[in-house]
């Protein structure tokens, strides 16, 4: 067998019945880590602080997140962007049909510009220096985004590309294809799926909540923890290192993780396009190029301080 189910015992609600779900306890958790990496470089730095500084970086900061990462969801990667155009006090409104659903919709790379806008305006706020405390913040992020993605994972989403490889799992959630199409059939006989009498078919994905949460989490973490962090020549090279670090890896993961149905690819110089499955390296999504423009940044900061820290 060539797939794995999704485990059943795996359940988005804590206590079932109750609104409190795995998704919410990940995201405090990697709030809490993270915060926790930061005082721990400021321990070992030696750097004075006053009180209850940190926690308002943090909280500037989650703010801005929040902010960014819905703004970037609603008008980049939603279909509906119109819609929040004529009703703008939907963007953050967090019920739906009656119900509480929180923000259903959150953009990483929003997340990461109105984040940056938040901590700069605080450091600027209270006359820090950006370069230094940016650094520790952005050493302590990737251990703490593990946990983000694995709230993805629990709730079955954010899956990836069908794959026919031993990593393929069925996600329950997923949307299923018809047995009509070929590529279904040829994917189905390739992994030897029975089907029985269906007409539709819930085809294995790439896990790629998991490899974002192994290689733009822990492995982006440790680089930069033990190998760049003791060797860092100026500040500012933290931050640089991990917006190109998380790009790099986070550009590769997009050849495994499934577009937006409603992009697709935004470059498209492979074969016929079928954005379900992998066809080329020259096949891009949106996601890609601003892991690009992520790339392209980092090595921008990093010149920018390596002059900011002669003068």
């Amino acid at each position: 067998m060539f797939y794995i189910d999704f485990p059943s015992w795996i359940k988005p609600q804590i206590i079932p019945g109750l609104p409190v779900r795995w998704y919410g306890l990940m995201y405090i958790v990697a709030f809490g880590l993270a915060y926790w990496f930061f005082q721990r470089q400021i321990k070992e730095d030696g750097i004075k602080v006053e009180k209850d500084q940190v926690g308002d970086y943090f909280f500037w900061g989650i703010v801005g997140l929040i902010l960014g990462a819905r703004l970037f969801s609603v008008f980049i990667y939603s279909d509906e962007r119109l819609y929040y155009f004529t009703h703008p006090w939907m963007i953050f409104w967090p019920m739906q049909n009656g119900r509480l659903v929180g923000l259903q919709g959150m953009s990483y790379h929003g997340g990461v510009v109105g984040g940056a806008a938040g901590f700069i305006l605080y450091c600027k706020r209270k006359k820090l220096n950006v370069w230094l405390w940016g650094d520790m913040i952005c050493t302590a992020i990737p251990f703490g985004y593990t946990f983000g993605r694995l709230g993805n994972f629990i709730n079955g989403e954010l899956y990836g590309r069908v794959s026919t490889g031993p990593l393929g799992m069925r996600f329950p959630q997923a949307s299923r294809f018809s047995l009509d199409i070929d590529w279904v059939r040829q994917v189905v006989e390739e992994i030897g799926l029975n089907t029985g009498a269906a007409s539709t078919v819930n085809l294995p994905r790439h896990p790629s909540q998991l490899y974002e949460a192994l290689f733009e989490g822990i492995v982006l973490g440790l680089i930069l923890w033990f190998v760049i962090r003791p060797r860092k020549p100026f500040h500012g090279f933290m931050i640089g290192s991990y917006i190109f670090g998380y790009g790099f890896f986070r550009f590769i993961i997009e050849y495994f993780r499934e577009p937006d149905a409603n992009l697709g690819y935004v470059i498209n110089w492979g074969p016929e396009e079928n954005f379900h499955l992998h066809h080329s390296l020259f096949n891009l999504s949106t996601g890609q190029i601003l892991c690009f423009l992520m790339m392209a940044s980092g090595v921008g900061i990093i010149l920018w301080a390596r002059k900011a820290s002669k003068k």
